[in-house]
């Protein structure tokens, strides 16, 4: 079954043929990075303006490099939720009007269900149950992955993302953007003891985050320091910075394996492909003899591909829609698609 799938829930337009869920035949993403970076982060509006442009031409693109038209695909899967929603009203709007007119079926997925099928087409092996980390700029979530369309959340940030966190950090340290992914690279040689955070826990709920301290102490170093005539080194901070988010992330992750039992781990969204985070991970499934599963750092952040080999599963459980799909905001990943 080959879909024809459509990713614009933030500052990426893409669009992707894969079949059976597992195989990518093609994959088009138009970036917006360049356009945002004079704003220091992603301005909704200018996203919404940049995928209307785009779009039918990375569409054209992905079916061209697929080889097909539209009667050589079998659906038409779009990212509904959640998502900045201008941006995602271009896909669905788009993506219901190609439907309505090729007589396809339509397939509503959800974006950070996408995120942990990114792990289904770098590991074709890999199948549910397992236990899934989503670390993204707007998400931090432990999930029970009990099949393909089944997600418990067990584990979840109460304030900030572990993503948004790095982000700001990053910001406020002097680093463009995209700043996690820019900390990253400026961090690889710092001391990561250099400087002490805080390890915020949520009192009676273990696995879930808290990471608006951390983002405010890194802040009120950088203030502190600046009003004192002092030089910080950036490399050092951020390692530490660093050092101490993954540390959150990865201590309630292990704990949740203990509770639930599982001995599959995957990791999935943007901060994901965080060289420190893939690191521990590494280093801590081994100590326990976890299997990992990690996707590709080029199917990390969004694209299409992912969404189409969700769409695939998505499919298979009748989560089809009609013209009258919308887009969502906020809607969590436990959420089937109402008919």
């Amino acid at each position: 079954m080959k879909i024809l799938a459509i990713e614009s829930s933030c500052d990426e337009t893409a669009a992707s043929v894969v079949e059976n869920g597992r195989t990518v035949i093609s994959s088009v993403i138009a970036s917006q990075v360049e356009e945002h970076k004079i704003y220091g982060g992603v301005v909704p509006e200018i996203a919404s303006r940049r995928h209307a442009e785009n779009i039918s031409w990375v569409v054209g693109k992905a079916l061209d490099e697929a080889d097909l038209d539209y009667s050589g695909i079998d659906a038409v899967g779009v990212t509904y939720a959640p998502g900045l929603i201008g941006a995602l009203l271009v896909g669905v709007n788009f993506a219901k009007g190609l439907a309505f007119s090729s007589k396809k079926p339509l397939i509503p997925v959800h974006h950070l269900r996408s995120h942990i099928a990114a792990n289904y087409i770098c590991s074709p092996e890999l199948e549910p149950p397992f236990l899934a980390l989503v670390v993204s700029g707007g998400h931090s979530h432990i999930i029970n992955v009990k099949s393909y369309t089944d997600f418990e959340i067990i584990g979840r940030t109460r304030d900030d993302a572990a993503g948004e966190c790095l982000d700001k950090a990053a910001r406020t340290m002097g680093i463009p953007y995209p700043g996690g992914a820019n900390l990253d690279k400026i961090a690889k040689n710092g001391d990561n003891k250099a400087y002490r955070f805080p390890h915020p826990r949520v009192e009676g709920a273990p696995l879930d985050f808290s990471f608006s301290g951390l983002k405010t102490s890194v802040i009120n170093i950088i203030h502190n320091a600046s009003q004192k005539g002092e030089t910080i080194n950036i490399p050092n901070l951020g390692a530490s910075y660093i050092s101490a988010v993954v540390k959150c992330l990865t201590e309630n992750l292990m704990k949740a394996a203990e509770i639930t039992g599982s001995r599959k781990i995957v990791t999935a969204g943007g901060v994901s492909a965080n060289s420190v985070l893939r690191n521990e991970l590494k280093e801590l499934c081994a100590e326990r003899g976890y299997k990992l599963y990690m996707p590709k750092l080029s199917l990390c952040g969004d694209n299409a591909a992912m969404v189409g080999s969700q769409a695939y599963y998505e499919y298979l459980a009748g989560h089809t829609a009609k013209e009258n799909l919308n887009a969502i905001a906020s809607l969590g990943i436990d959420k089937n698609f109402i008919l």
